[in-house]
């Protein structure tokens, strides 16, 4: 077998399992939380800090696509490399700055080093999906009259989605700055919904879907949901449970005034 069959069956792989592990991702989610953050708790084996943890298990989705574009048969394509530059920005953020801003204002309870694991084998398969799309599996660059139109649409969505979850993330990072335990976060998004980081990350990656326009950047829409509505779920049960009468009844879990 060639060199190329092989990667294109390794890619063609490495896809069918993207779309199988958003469904199981979301069943496992309905009956157990992500043993980190406010639903840390023991039995998950050893744990690591915060901020070393989310460094390590999103680094694969800078790290890897930046390595693997050079080798695309569109590296020098424009539109290639412009496409690739948002998922690039967005976990260079996840990976470098969030991580500091935990560490220098206190990180929380300490994540368990199989859930990022876990994760970081997720952000090695996704990393590998998008890169090697974007750089040499995406085959329309030059025929679709469309390319530019999807890309500002999607990048204002992304843009959007971004400036949402920095912005929710500095917040809740803002309260525990503050100590005294976990409060009622307020204002902006906080009005609408439990955890407007996370309808942030839904929204950028919408919007990534609409400028990528393949089943790639579609899968990844999909696992994000699967990832992260059960989690917003879980989350806005845990507000109502601590804080009861206290907390805002009208607050949504991730969709404004729908879930």
């Amino acid at each position: 077998m060639s060199i190329l069959a092989s990667d294109e069956a390794l890619f063609r792989n490495c896809l069918l399992a993207f779309y199988l592990i958003g469904p199981l991702t979301y069943i496992s989610l309905q009956f157990l939380s992500a043993p980190y953050g406010k639903h840390s708790r023991p039995g998950w084996g050893p744990t690591i800090p915060p901020a070393l943890a989310w460094f390590l298990m999103e680094s694969p989705s800078v790290w890897l696509p930046i390595s693997i574009f050079p080798s695309g048969r569109h590296a020098a394509d424009r539109k290639a490399l412009i496409l690739m530059c948002p998922f690039v920005v967005h976990y260079f953020h996840r990976t470098c700055i969030y991580p500091l801003r935990l560490y220098l204002h206190g990180g929380g309870a300490g994540f368990p080093v199989s859930m990022a694991a876990a994760a970081f084998c997720f952000n090695l398969l996704n990393g590998y999906l998008q890169g090697r799309w974007v750089s040499h599996y995406k085959s329309d660059y030059a025929s679709d009259g469309l390319f530019w139109a999807r890309f500002v649409v999607g990048l204002a969505v992304f843009v959007w989605g971004m400036r949402i979850n920095i912005w929710a993330d500095r917040v809740l990072v803002g309260l525990k700055r503050q100590g005294g335990g976990y409060k009622v976060p307020r204002g902006g998004w906080f009005e609408l919904v439990s955890c407007p980081n996370y309808l942030g990350e839904v929204l950028e990656w919408a919007g990534w879907a609409v400028m990528n326009w393949s089943w790639v950047g579609f899968g990844f829409l999909l696992y994000t949901c699967a990832n992260l509505v059960p989690r917003a779920r879980s989350n806005h049960k845990w507000y109502l449970d601590k804080f009861g009468e206290d907390y805002p009844k009208a607050r949504k879990a991730i969709f404004p005034y729908l879930y």
